[in-house]
């Protein structure tokens, strides 16, 4: 008798252990599949296709960012090549169901500091010009939710490049329905010209080492 309970309570712990958690029933990895032709198996983006790294970011950010893609606030400008890529597929997260599942699977994917591609910028100017960056981003680009600032440290340095002068020049932030791009927006003014923004990007690249 004791073996018998003693096997059903090895059987018990087993189905347990080897039973997928609440909300984790695989769809969010099915759904990947469809991100993984530009952003790559591990979310390690591709600057080719225009994709960016997604592994590191914070749940929040992800969702937040698949929303404003799904619902036409961001990826809609025609100047936005990127953004017009992903546009129609975020359409394919059908319901609030489907875009929760990607995004865990998304935010559970190991972070690795992207390779420097730009060259010709000077941290030491940058970090002056990154300190009005704290405030929704932090003072080591770790990202704020309360303020809608992303972690800035698993970031592509070409992407950041492309972000900055999609704010400057109204091809993101523009639609009033974009409340933490508007705020950005207004901020990417204060980088005078590439060199700056470069500048700023070699700063931040510092902190992700």
């Amino acid at each position: 008798m004791a073996t018998i309970k003693h096997l059903l309570l090895i059987t018990v712990a087993l189905v347990f252990a080897t039973a997928p958690a609440f909300g984790d029933d695989g769809r969010g990895e099915e759904l990947f599949e469809l991100c993984v032709q530009c952003h790559g198996p591990n979310g390690g983006g591709d600057a080719l296709a225009l994709a960016p790294p997604i592994a590191g970011l914070s749940d929040w950010y992800i969702k937040e960012q698949l929303t404003k893609f799904r619902d036409g606030i961001r990826g809609k400008h025609p100047d936005d090549v990127g953004g017009l890529r992903m546009y129609p597929m975020s359409l394919s997260l059908y319901d609030d169901a489907d875009l929760e599942a990607v995004t865990a699977y998304v935010a559970g994917l190991p972070a690795a500091p992207p390779q420097a591609t730009l060259e010709g910028g000077d941290p030491a100017k940058g970090k002056i010009l990154y300190t009005p960056c704290i405030a929704c981003h932090g003072a080591q680009a770790e990202g704020k939710k309360e303020l809608g600032g992303p972690n800035l440290r698993v970031s592509a340095d070409w992407y950041m490049l492309k972000q900055l002068h999609n704010f400057k020049t109204g091809i993101r932030g523009a639609d009033p329905r974009d409340t933490t791009g508007m705020r950005m927006r207004p901020m990417s003014m204060i980088l005078a010209d590439e060199q700056a923004m470069k500048d700023v990007i070699a700063y931040i690249l510092t902190l992700q080492q």
